[in-house]
Formats: C-alpha cells, sequence, structure tokens
C-alpha cells in the first residue's frame, strides 16, 4: 500500500541547510551550506510527484540583521539550487518576526504549516513535517500534522529532550526521504509526538 503522505513540510535550519558555528543567521548567500544528502533526498521527493514545502522562522529579520527582500533573495537561490539537482521546492513561508512579536506565524505555533496545508491544498492526514527542533514537534501538534525528527542541526538534542514519547526520528533528511518512498516508515498519530 503506498504511504499516504502527498506534501512534505520542511524546516530549513538544521535540516537543509547548515547553521552558522556561531549560533547566528544565514544573513547572506555565501554563509549558505547544504547539508549532505540533502538535495539527494529532496530530488528523490519531487519524483515522486510529493509536493514540498519549507517552513522557517527567521526572526535575523525582526532584529533587523537582514531585510526581508535579502531573505527572500537566499531563498530564490535555495529554490534554484534545488531545482539544478532536479528537485521542485513548491512553497517557501517564512516567519519574519522577533519572539517577543507573540504572531501567530512562528513556531511552535501552526501558523506556518497552516498555511502551507492552504496553498498546497493537501488535508493535514497527507502532510508530515520534519524539523530538528522541539518547536517544529510541538507546531506539527498543534496543526494536527504527523511529524519526523532528523538528528541533524539540533535534532540530537531535540531527540534526547523527548524521549518516552513515540516519534520517528532520522539521521538525516536522506534517511528520512527513503523510509517513506520505500513505505518502511511507521506513521505516529498526529499529535502524540
Amino acid at each position: 500500500m503506498r504511504f499516504p503522505v502527498r506534501h512534505v513540510i520542511l524546516d530549513r535550519d538544521g535540516v537543509l541547510n547548515a547553521e552558522p558555528p556561531d549560533g547566528g543567521y544565514v544573513t547572506d548567500w555565501t554563509q549558505w551550506r547544504w547539508l549532505p544528502g540533502v538535495l539527494e533526498g529532496l530530488a528523490m521527493l519531487g519524483s515522486e510527484r510529493l509536493c514540498i514545502s519549507v517552513a522557517t522562522n527567521q526572526s535575523c529579520v525582526g532584529r533587523g540583521f537582514v531585510t526581508r527582500n535579502e531573505l527572500d533573495d537566499i531563498h530564490a537561490r535555495m529554490v534554484d539550487e534545488a531545482a539544478q539537482a532536479g528537485a521542485t521546492i513548491d512553497y517557501v513561508f517564512v516567519c519574519p518576526h522577533a519572539p517577543a512579536q507573540g504572531c501567530a506565524c512562528r513556531k511552535p505555533a501552526p501558523g506556518l504549516l497552516l498555511e502551507a496545508m492552504q496553498a498546497s491544498g493537501i488535508p493535514r492526514y497527507e502532510t508530515i513535517v520534519v524539523g530538528d527542533d522541539v518547536r517544529d514537534l510541538q507546531a506539527a501538534k498543534a496543526a494536527g500534522i504527523h511529524a519526523a525528527l532528523v538528528r541533524t542541526g539540533k535534532g540530537t538534542l531535540a531527540e534526547a529532550s523527548i524521549t518516552g514519547t513515540e516519534l520517528s526520528v532520522f539521521d538525516d533528511l536522506r534517511a528520512f526521504t527513503s523510509a517513506l518512498l520505500s513505505n518502511s516508515m511507521t506513521l505516529v498519530k498526529p499529535g502524540t509526538a
């Protein structure tokens, strides 16, 4: 039986690209570093015609480290390089707010995920969120969406902090993609992670 996922919503930093070593922000394309296997994993998802969205908190805009136009340029390059590798990123959703602004889109709030589902037209039960942070899992739970954790970025720390819960955990996006496409992944009911 075909795995029932048609929409994959990916966090950005720590899932697609390496976070800057100083804990800062990617404020220029020259700082962007794809994580190993990501482009291959994205291409595999695209070959199955799955909708791919990126949903990312980018408080660097709200904190004044980069303008929204500069961030949009970084994302345009991200989408372009993914396309050159044979992958399609269909949508990019950004929370540009600083944490103190109290918006409804900053993860762990579900706003970005709800926006991604609305744009894709694909319902929550055919959607999965892949993240490396507890905030990604909390946002998925709040939106009623399946979630998976990758150990890249903050993922190893997140995994250690959520022991005792049922959650699909993978070494990286490539491993997640392989499990998803080989039908060897067990979905945990949304909201249990």
